[in-house]
Formats: structure tokens, sequence, C-alpha cells
């Protein structure tokens, strides 16, 4: 479990991607003291196992599985991926309750600057649109943001300069695909209307 607050922004140094899976290397300033091979860490918003640690550098394997439902496919050497370790029971839930799998891929449609705020505008999957409503909660790319406004397949939200200076939304621009997790509520409470109607 995660909260959606990045801890460091790591940059790609290594990316082995095929069919059957693959291998992801990153530099992080994380303190690596603090990691153990085996421990989770989502890596855009993808809960990934550390399989290796060399100095600053971790290295996480990926599933075919995870390579299909996520844009870690368009991840090149030097990219710049949102960190963040797992929820400890005694932290506090600053952002909101988020899983690392991710629902769906989508694709930023608008990047707007607007005084001390940037606008981005997201295009979604009708599966992923359905549990979103307004001053709602959602990951993309692993950041915890509210939402804006929504429709079915789209929605917005507006990102403070501090978000924007310490993730890796700074280096996303139009047609940019993101991964989204949609609120674990949200998603509970349509099985639950769904078993009873």
């Amino acid at each position: 479990m995660f909260t959606g607050l990045i801890e460091d922004v790591g940059r790609v140094r290594r990316w082995r991607a095929e069919p059957e899976g693959g291998e992801l290397t990153f530099e992080t300033a994380l303190p690596g003291r603090e990691i153990s091979l085996g421990d989770s860490i989502a890596v855009n918003g993808c809960c990934l196992t550390v399989v290796r640690k060399t100095g600053r550098r971790l290295a996480v394997d990926v599933s075919p599985e995870t390579l299909k439902r996520t844009n870690l496919a368009d991840l090149r050497e030097g990219a710049r991926v949102n960190l963040e370790r797992p929820l400890q029971l005694n932290d506090r839930l600053g952002g909101h309750m988020v899983t690392g799998h991710v629902d769906a891929v989508g694709r930023i449609t608008r990047v707007e600057p607007s005084g001390d705020f940037t606008f981005f505008r997201f295009r979604a999957p009708a599966a992923v649109g359905r549990l979103l409503v307004p001053k709602g909660s959602i990951a993309v790319d692993g950041i915890s943001l509210t939402v804006n406004e929504c429709t079915s397949r789209s929605f917005s939200v507006a990102i403070i300069p501090f978000t924007l200076a310490h993730t890796n939304l700074q280096d996303r621009g139009v047609g940019d695909r993101v991964n989204l997790e949609a609120d674990i509520i949200g998603k509970y409470v349509q099985q639950f209307v769904k078993a009873y109607s």
C-alpha cells in the first residue's frame, strides 16, 4: 500500500523490455540501507519488487502482465520515474490509499499553465472514468491527485508548483501515456453495488 506522495524522482539507467518480461534498473536518492531485496517499491505507480541493489541503483523485475497494462514499456534510458516506498502502519496518510496496481493507461490531452498552477487534462478509459468524482482522488503515474472535474472519458487536475517540481510531470506533454489507478474505495463500492443490482 502506498500514499501517492512521491519520495524521489529516479532516473532509468538500464531497461531491458521483452514480451516475456523485463528488468528495469534506476538510480535513486532514496536511502539504500532502508531498502532490502524483496521489498516493494512503486515506480510510476506500479508496485514492483526490488531484486538487486548496487550503490544508488535498484533493479526490479517487470512481468509481461505489467508491461501490457502500464506505460513502463515506453520508458527509455535517462527517463525520470516517480518513486515511493510502501506505507508503514505508523506513517501519516497524506495522500490517499494507493495499491500500486494500475487500472489502465490514460493519455495527456492538454497542459495549460495558469499563474502558479499547471492544469492537466487526461483521457481515461470508461472503466476508470466511471469511478471518478469531482474532488475525489486518482493516482497518475503514482502521484496522488485531486480530480477537478470529470466526464466518463476524461478528467482534469490542477498541479501546484511543488508537485510539478518534485515529480516527473514536469517532463510530460500532450500525447504522453500515464498510469492511472482509481480510488480503491470507489472500486469496492462499484463491486458491491453490482453484486446487489
